[in-house]
């Protein structure tokens, strides 16, 4: 039997019935914006973390490309999206990702992030079409340059961490030496993991710091304070690790270091324990790496979960997601710092969108251990690298306004990719 004889009562791929189709049958466009989707490709590259590459493809010799969160699963997800997107206009992008969200509901974060690679490559393409840098579409620029804080993990990498005695690693020295050459690399801002083993009988099941684990908290962010001062900003990560009391206990022993916040400091789920902490302290709680829709973010926001957000720009569902997100923090007097563990190409996508909002504060860096993350990347009719002394100069070209380095991102391809560029 073929598809065409298939039984009217068959449910359609991806179940129920699609009673709201976003689909459109044709558009009324001049020549030189009639354009179609004619194909996906992905790819994914190894860096200190797997970076999903997806290519958005069309008849009319551009391409875009994105970047997608958690590369294996969403990559595989947008591979499966390509039949849904043939035909379509990638200048569409406020439709196409509710085309997406219609026919991939309830699909989850993984999804999301897979909806945000596609949603970005097309914006790459309408920047190439129209000859105009993203953050115009976004609908302009705030500031040219973006601040980049550096993810400085616990004093040392974490390839050397997991090789060593974490009583041996995790030191006031080690702290204070990461920091003094992060700052003398040009940051302003860092943050450092606070959730790092502490002595070899502390109980990480029942989330509680004793008063030797607290202490020894406290010595890693005085020693960073009394190498650094304070006119650096600076954060701590938690990661999600800890009880409502011992956040706050480490929260107010922290507060005479002026943090710039205090990262996930209880289970993401746990509403009312977050804005106990949230309520409890003077230091701003920031959190939301894993929200991805904006009906969350308002619920976080309306419950007092938190201070500053923290949407990841390739998971939250597109650069369009993004900005709507970033619209009712504003609401509610919410700044963005924004989660980023992504590759030149994906930071470049969260410089745009940071520099089209008005409640930006920063945006995260973690690939201070990857010695060639700058060079991954050109600026299309530009010189220079994407980001330097702690801050990125919004590209100009059209699009994203970078180009891949084919010859690097061959070299760095996991195992069972191929190159799409």
């Amino acid at each position: 039997m073929t598809d065409d004889e298939q039984p009217d009562y068959r449910i359609p791929q991806g179940g129920g019935v699609p009673w709201r189709d976003m689909g459109m049958e044709e558009t009324h466009r001049p020549p030189e914006r009639d354009v179609s989707i004619t194909g996906i490709e992905t790819m994914a590259v190894a860096g200190n973390f797997t970076w999903g590459i997806v290519k958005v493809e069309t008849d009319a010799g551009v391409y875009g490309l994105g970047e997608t969160f958690r590369a294996e699963a969403a990559l595989d997800m947008a591979d499966r999206m390509d039949v849904d997107l043939a035909g379509e206009n990638p200048l569409d992008t406020d439709r196409v990702r509710e085309l997406l969200e219609q026919r991939y509901t309830g699909c989850g974060r993984i999804g999301r992030a897979a909806f945000t690679a596609i949603e970005t490559a097309c914006y790459d393409i309408k920047g190439k079409l129209l000859d105009v840098p993203v953050y115009e579409l976004l609908g302009g620029k705030y500031r040219d340059e973006i601040k980049i804080y550096c993810d400085t993990h616990g004093g040392e990498s974490l390839g050397e961490a997991s090789e060593h005695d974490p009583q041996d690693i995790y030191t006031p020295e080690s702290y204070a030496r990461a920091a003094r050459e992060v700052v003398d690399e040009g940051f302003e801002a860092l943050k450092f993991d606070l959730d790092v083993p502490t002595h070899a009988d502390y109980d990480e099941a029942n989330r509680r710091m004793d008063n030797a684990a607290l202490e020894h908290k406290v010595s890693l962010i005085e020693a960073v304070r009394d190498e650094v001062g304070y006119d650096v900003d600076l954060g701590v990560d938690l990661h999600w690790n800890f009880t409502t009391e011992t956040a706050v206990r480490l929260g107010t022993k922290l507060e005479r270091f002026d943090l710039a916040w205090i990262e996930d400091p209880v289970p993401p789920q746990k509403t009312e324990s977050q804005a106990r902490v949230t309520d409890a302290l003077d230091t701003p709680v920031l959190t939301g790496e894993n929200l991805v829709t904006v009906d969350q973010f308002n619920h976080a926001a309306r419950e007092g979960m938190l201070d500053i957000a923290a949407p990841d720009v390739n998971k939250c569902g597109g650069l369009g997601e993004y900005v709507d997100i970033a619209t009712v923090c504003d609401l509610y007097g919410v700044p963005i710092a924004s989660h980023n563990i992504s590759s030149p190409l994906g930071t470049v996508a969260g410089a745009h969108v940071s520099a089209a909002i008005p409640n930006f504060l920063c945006m995260e860096w973690h690939a201070r251990d990857v010695p060639w993350w700058n060079d991954m990347v050109t600026r299309t009719g530009g010189s220079g690298p994407i980001l330097e002394d702690g801050y990125i100069d919004l590209p100009e070209g059209p699009g994203l306004g970078v180009e891949l380095n084919r010859d690097l991102v061959a070299e760095y391809l996991t195992d069972g990719s191929e190159l799409v560029v």
